[in-house]
């Protein structure tokens, strides 16, 4: 399977904080021939591809999604919702499916509030005015749909020009397709170290997957592979990141400085374009927590660039998706014991 079909694949899995084993069946397709699959009992998943046995390093990327809950059940029907991650803003209109004893579908609507001027509206605009419709009655409703179900917006994966994409769940499914990609690189390598690759559960919640898994594995050197705001047009102009134009390396105080500086030698090397992201704190990533477990690990951070995260709509580079997958792979593959003996000596 290409990274293409795959990234659409794992984009239209409903695969939201704390139901992330939906979509271990995808993975499992597509890895079964990489490694040694495995899933934790929280939903962690780990791909095992032996190398020479001289340490462990894990590469993760989380496989959950933002996502909507439902909270009340009110009259006619009219269903409310808690919003984790999503801006109310993006929600009026879009379609949606409530997974409950049977799935159910909807239009969120944004309550009519007849006593107020348009700049009211605007400003009394929140997730306390927003209700998801679904025509049926509340008795109907309530035979298949209860508090705490999971409700997901419907979208479609669309093909754009100059090599990019759109659909929900690009962040972080983008981070698994580029781990695909790696592990396709590290095939027919013996490589120094054993990879653990890692799809890790419950990064939107916490990075709660992130913390279970470094200390399941224990690994010598961790690599988190997210997603981050492009600063191109309609983007975060404060920074540099641009489509298309390869991974950002993140600098910082949660990325081991002689790490970072490995995998922007290997960029130069292999002619592969990378991006630098300045974080002088907390990333929120899984790279955060990765670096804290146990003893501490030696931590890098590589995101690939999107536009309009956190909704329905985000956008991504197909080209940077596969140069972050090559970029870790080639870091993997130099990797040995003089490498890494230049690497954790300060």
């Amino acid at each position: 399977m290409n990274e293409l079909d795959l990234l659409k694949d794992l984009c239209g899995t409903y695969s939201p904080s704390g139901q992330e084993q939906n979509i271990y069946p995808v993975i499992q397709s597509v890895f079964k021939n990489l490694g040694q699959i495995s899933i934790s009992d929280l939903n962690n998943i780990y791909i095992h591809k032996k190398g020479q046995s001289h340490g462990k390093i894990m590469i993760m990327a989380h496989s959950d999604e933002v996502f909507l809950v439902v909270t009340d059940i009110v009259s006619n029907g009219f269903i409310k919702f808690k919003s984790v991650g999503i801006d109310c803003k993006t929600l009026v209109s879009q379609e949606v499916i409530i997974h409950g004893k049977q799935d159910v579908h909807g239009i969120i609507g944004l309550e009519f509030l007849e006593d107020s001027n348009e700049q009211d509206k605007t400003q009394h605009f929140s997730e306390e005015n927003l209700l998801i419709d679904t025509g049926f009655s509340r008795n109907y409703i309530e035979k298949y749909i209860k508090i705490g179900d999971y409700i997901e917006i419907k979208r479609k994966f669309v093909k754009l020009l100059n090599n990019n994409v759109s659909c929900k769940a690009i962040d972080d499914r983008a981070g698994i397709a580029s781990m695909y990609f790696c592990a396709k690189e590290l095939q027919s390598i013996n490589h120094y170290m054993d990879v653990y690759f890692v799809c890790s559960c419950q990064e939107e919640v916490g990075h709660r997957g992130a913390k279970m898994a470094t200390y399941d594995i224990n690994p010598d050197i961790g690599i988190a592979i997210d997603t981050t705001f492009d600063g191109g047009a309609m983007g975060d102009v404060e920074r540099e990141n641009k489509l298309g134009s390869g991974p950002v390396i993140c600098i910082g105080p949660n990325v081991h400085s002689k790490l970072r500086q490995k995998i922007i030698d290997i960029a130069l090397e292999y002619n592969i374009p990378y991006q630098i992201e300045v974080e002088p704190g907390n990333t929120g990533t899984d790279a955060w927590d990765i670096q804290v477990s146990r003893d501490g690990v030696p931590s890098i951070l590589i995101s690939i660039p999107i536009k309009y995260m956190h909704t329905s709509v985000e956008v991504v580079n197909m080209d940077d998706i596969k140069n972050t997958g090559r970029l870790v792979a080639k870091f993997i593959e130099k990797l040995d014991s003089h490498e890494l003996e230049g690497v954790f000596c300060f």
